[in-house]
């Protein structure tokens, strides 16, 4: 069930010189609800999510999680808050094993003081491990611990990188393109954990997709950009039979 307001977002406006790549944006998510956000290529959708996160900093506007604002923020600073993303382009380190990437996730939960992490060094190795245990069973990584990412398939890939987002303890996940590229049984098994992950984890997802079929499945409501601006949103059901829709997907035919 779906709580107050986590994200809120609000005429946000971002340009590169004389392009503008989002004019205006008004969206927000509530605490345990998934939502997308769709629309054709070069419509704003990564964009939005690299201001969200610190990639970008926007001409314009506000961006707030938890009431609390993120702009001006480094991306560092932004997972600090309890955001984490996947990317479009795996940002992965293929020489590491799965499970060192994983590892590499709860960087940001492991002590500060020297002194500190020597005294609890074993407790605290064993604290992260579990936690990481955890998103290898629910993500069925088992099989793939030990190999390196690199001779790994995309698919499982994939996975390593949703894997690792999680084991930030993100309080909002953004998800940009999580089915892309993959066969259609993987497209429905990472349909499967996207859907799980808010009850096993206690996340709110904002996920980022360009098949409208996998989004209006996987979110409750969905928000269409195209060109840069909202276009309409609501409840998936809603979208698909907007006019404006259907001509950004379909063409004026």
């Amino acid at each position: 069930m779906a709580g107050g307001v986590l994200l809120e977002v609000r005429d946000l406006t971002l340009r590169f010189g004389g392009i503008t790549a989002l004019g205006g944006i008004d969206l927000s998510i509530a605490e345990g609800e998934t939502l997308a956000v769709i629309g054709p290529n070069g419509s704003g959708k990564t964009s939005l999510f690299n201001c969200v996160t610190g990639l970008y900093r926007p001409t314009s506007g506000s961006i707030a999680l938890g009431g609390e604002s993120l702009l001006g923020l480094s991306p560092d600073r932004v997972t600090a808050r309890g955001v984490a993303r996947t990317f479009q382009n795996l940002r992965l380190f293929l020489h590491m094993t799965v499970l060192d990437n994983l590892m590499l996730g709860r960087h940001l939960h492991f002590r500060k003081s020297l002194l500190d992490a020597a005294l609890r060094l074993r407790g605290e190795e064993l604290r992260h491990r579990a936690r990481v245990e955890e998103i290898i069973e629910f993500l069925d990584l088992e099989a793939w611990r030990d190999s390196r990412v690199a001779g790994c398939s995309y698919g499982v890939q994939k996975r390593v990188e949703m894997g690792r987002a999680l084991a930030t303890e993100p309080r909002l996940l953004l998800l940009d393109e999580p089915v892309s590229g993959l066969t259609a049984e993987e497209k429905e098994e990472v349909s499967y954990w996207i859907n799980e992950i808010r009850g096993r984890f206690g996340v709110t997802v904002l996920l980022v997709e360009h098949d409208l079929r996998v989004a209006s499945r996987l979110s409750q409501r969905m928000v269409v950009l195209d060109r840069g601006l909202k276009l309409t949103e609501g409840t998936p059901e809603e979208v698909q039979r907007h006019p404006g829709v259907i001509r950004a997907y379909l063409g004026d035919q």
